[in-house]
């Protein structure tokens, strides 16, 4: 390959990695676990496992977190977004 080639092939690749890692920070995603929980990754450094009755029972409670949230609103801390989000 060229000089020219391999620079645009190197500019190229970089784009794609750039892409890529952005778009993969922004995705959550479900995954069985290895002891047959549903792991949750993509909301923070590890994945957030739980069975299928804890999650069943924790979204039967959406509703009150969501209240307990907004009730708790001016004591609560959000994760600050990173630049370029």
């Amino acid at each position: 390959m060229a000089d020219e080639d391999l620079k645009a092939e190197l500019e190229r690749l970089k784009a794609e990695n750039e892409r890529l890692t952005r778009d993969r920070s922004r995705n959550v995603n479900l995954k069985v676990s290895e002891k047959g929980g549903v792991s949750v990754y993509g909301l923070g450094r590890f994945p957030v496992t739980l069975y299928k009755e804890q999650w069943t029972k924790l979204l039967d409670m959406a509703g009150d977190i969501r209240q307990f949230i907004k009730e708790n609103e001016a004591r609560l801390k959000a994760k600050p977004t990173p630049p370029g989000a």
